[in-house]
């Protein structure tokens, strides 16, 4: 079994690869284990005789490679090998075989499928030449552009000197941000524990992504500013309504700090809002308070139609060539029919419709799962898609994990959302919608009494310290 730390001996130049060699070596061998903080830069140089910048650039390294994480104010941890392919939600296959409240998808009902019918039908009769044979991206007018207008001002955006691209949902939209946004190579923050498939994507697009302290208002001010000051920071990415794991809304005052954090440091502000407007009055979006640098992403997805895959990502107009560009290299256009459909539902009146029944179906789901966790650690967000219940640690976390699915019921880790080390945000989330009304109660009972029994077990068992 490879030692750690290593000998300065054994290291050879240049000696920051040396290192990074010597610590993917331990990590493979079991030396140092995921969760494990390694130590400070400064410490570890004066140890191997080396300078704090080969430490520095050593951990760098390893960072970008997704080995280790480094957490504003807390160090620098292992993670596990796998943990970039840890998607919170359950295979198809297996969700046929569970009451699946692991994945978020909004309450489906006959007014959803009378309005798609309608819709097609309409659509059957005065087929737009675009959806027959469309290849390029279609330019609206200003007329064509009124309904998504009301739409996004329905998420508190005021469409102004901004760019906008229709893309496939969501992830296309936050995937083309992120391109548009940052060079493999640099550096994009956000929460310690926030959107799922952000580790493995600035993975893949070869960024550098740490995770930074937040609390129930959100992101945390002081720890974004520390890293900006010491860290070289390219972006911000931030989920600010609901839709983050521990389900905060980000505090007005908490997104006037951000903005002006970002404005000092010159940093790009990525604002996913994939619920759009979902949530009742939340506070304006970054996007209102800081346009001139915020590439914001919202979707018909989450709030009105899972199969629905239309989303919209409203750039500054400065960056506008540059994100159609990249949305051309990665998507080339969207799906015509998609569009069709989302472009008549924003015009005639139906997304508002779905979308206030949304509104009230998921408030009602909401009132029932705060009735029947009381007493538990919790919490939800108004008309919001999840609950997120706390856990104790994560051996807690599997253990409610295990024993909801023994019952029938699968809901998602905090492991999968983990930016920052796991330890920091133990707990599970459980999707509201996706499910009948009577599944969906069954499955929070069967989830309020595993809870329960584990909350009654002592500190001891868990191996906690007192």
């Amino acid at each position: 079994m490879t030692s750690w730390p290593p000998d300065p001996g054994t290291l050879k130049r240049p000696a920051y690869r040396s290192l990074v060699k010597a610590i993917e070596a331990a990590i493979q061998n079991g030396a140092l284990k995921a969760g494990e903080r390694l130590p400070t830069q400064r410490k570890l140089a004066y140890d191997l005789k080396l300078s704090v910048q080969t430490v520095s650039r050593a951990y760098g390294k390893l960072i970008e490679t997704g080995q280790i994480a480094g957490e504003v104010g807390r160090g620098t941890f292992v993670r596990a090998a796998h943990d970039e392919l840890r998607m919170p939600f359950v295979t198809r296959k297996t969700s046929r075989e569970l009451w699946d409240m692991s994945i978020l998808k909004p309450v489906i009902d006959h007014a959803h499928e009378e309005a798609l019918q309608d819709v097609l039908r309409k659509v059957a009769r005065s087929l737009p030449r675009s959806v027959l044979d469309g290849f390029r991206t279609d330019f609206r007018t200003a007329a064509e552009l009124a309904p998504l207008k009301r739409w996004l001002g329905l998420c508190g955006l005021d469409m102004g000197d901004v760019a906008v691209i229709a893309t496939n949902g969501s992830t296309s939209a936050m995937t083309v941000a992120l391109m548009t946004a940052a060079q493999p190579g640099d550096l994009i923050v956000t929460e310690d524990i926030g959107h799922h498939t952000l580790r493995p994507l600035t993975r893949f697009l070869g960024l550098r992504l740490q995770g930074v302290t937040v609390d129930e208002g959100g992101i945390c001010p002081q720890a974004l500013e520390e890293a900006c000051r010491n860290q070289g920071v390219k972006a911000v990415y931030i989920m600010p309504n609901g839709a983050n794991p521990l389900a905060f809304n980000m505090t007005e005052r908490r997104r006037a700090e951000v903005v002006d954090i970002a404005r000092r440091h010159d940093l790009l502000i990525i604002e996913n809002q994939a619920w759009g407007p979902l949530q009742d009055a939340p506070p304006p979006p970054l996007a209102a308070l800081a346009p001139e640098r915020t590439l914001f992403f919202t979707s018909l997805t989450k709030c009105l139609m899972p199969g629905l895959r239309v989303g919209y990502l409203i750039v500054p107009d400065h960056l506008g060539s540059a994100a159609a560009n990249r949305h051309l290299v990665s998507n080339w256009m969207t799906t015509g029919l998609m569009t069709e459909i989302a472009d008549r539902w924003l015009a005639d009146g139906t997304a508002e419709k779905l979308l206030n029944r949304q509104r009230l179906a998921l408030g009602d789901r909401s009132d029932y799962a705060m009735r029947t966790l009381e007493g538990l650690s919790h919490r939800t967000s108004p008309n919001g898609l999840h609950v997120w219940i706390d856990c104790r640690d994560a051996q807690e976390e599997n253990d409610l994990i295990a024993a909801t699915r023994r019952e029938g019921v699968a809901v998602a880790p905090a492991a999968s959302f983990s930016i920052g080390p796991h330890f920091l945000h133990t707990g599970i989330r459980v999707a509201l919608g996706g499910q009948s009304f009577p599944d969906f109660a069954r499955g929070m009972r069967v989830i309020e009494r595993a809870a329960r029994q584990l909350a009654d077990r002592p500190i001891s068992a868990l191996g906690l310290r007192a």
